[in-house]
């Protein structure tokens, strides 16, 4: 039998945020964003978003950034109907919304927001967890008991759209991440139906090493470069002199 002759390989690299973002970004949908405070988070695909004017969004991330930044950009024109988040607290126009009831929020223990998103990408549709047993976070969820401990049932999360941060990527998509901006960027890029990746450098297919890949690129559909970020620091300690 003949061999069929394979197509050219398709091009994931997109000149900027705005261009990776057309034709995948929808008013509903439900969005995973990767970053830890404001640590590894997309900035560029974050203000891409917003001037998408797409609305009714849920965001799942770990925070909702600050005034005037990250996610906080999205809660201040309104187009974040939903978090699904762990930590809020640096965020006053998030708690103006909430405390008035204009914002919906599910409140997630830390690692089990980490291990929902990571349960989505994995095809796993709930996990037990002994995170919560006993609080408001396990209200109106099944609970069991497993070798003489209480556990609380806690379902995947998937997202129509994931947007994430990392250091480098080659052209095929394969990621490395740095040091904090690990830690939800992985999970949340799993747990997307389309992955649209932020990288401060881009290098050619091969040149990463691949025992230093922390994500492979069959997670990831799009890339955009940006070099120059604005790595906002959330909360700077000085020392009196």
């Amino acid at each position: 039998m003949a061999a069929t002759q394979t197509g050219a390989r398709r091009n994931k690299v997109y000149p900027g945020a705005r261009e990776a973002l057309e034709g995948i970004i929808s008013d509903g949908q439900t969005l995973a964003v990767g970053g830890f405070g404001l640590c590894g988070i997309p900035e560029a695909l974050i203000a891409a978003l917003r001037d998408s004017g797409a609305k009714g969004l849920t965001a799942i991330s770990n925070n909702a950034g600050v005034d005037g930044f990250g996610l906080g950009l999205l809660l201040e024109t309104r187009q974040i109907r939903k978090m699904i988040s762990s930590y809020v607290g640096e965020n006053k126009e998030f708690e103006r919304q909430f405390l008035s009831g204009e914002l919906e929020l599910e409140f997630n223990p830390q690692g089990t927001l980490a291990e929902r998103l990571r349960a989505g990408g994995a095809g796993i549709p709930a996990f037990f967890t002994r995170t919560g047993y006993g609080t408001i976070v396990a209200e109106g969820k099944e609970t069991r008991e497993f070798d003489g401990h209480h556990y609380v049932m806690e379902t995947a999360l998937k997202a129509d759209v994931s947007l994430v941060k990392a250091w480098k990527a080659d052209k095929a998509g394969n990621l490395v991440f740095r040091k904090t901006a690990r830690n939800f960027n992985p999970a949340c890029a799993m747990a997307g139906a389309i992955c649209v990746a932020e990288v401060e450098q881009l290098v050619e297919i091969g040149e990463i090493d691949p025992d230093h890949v922390h994500l492979p690129g069959i997670y990831v559909d799009r890339i955009v470069l940006n070099a120059s970020p604005e790595k906002r620091i959330e909360q700077r300690t000085v020392r009196a002199t």
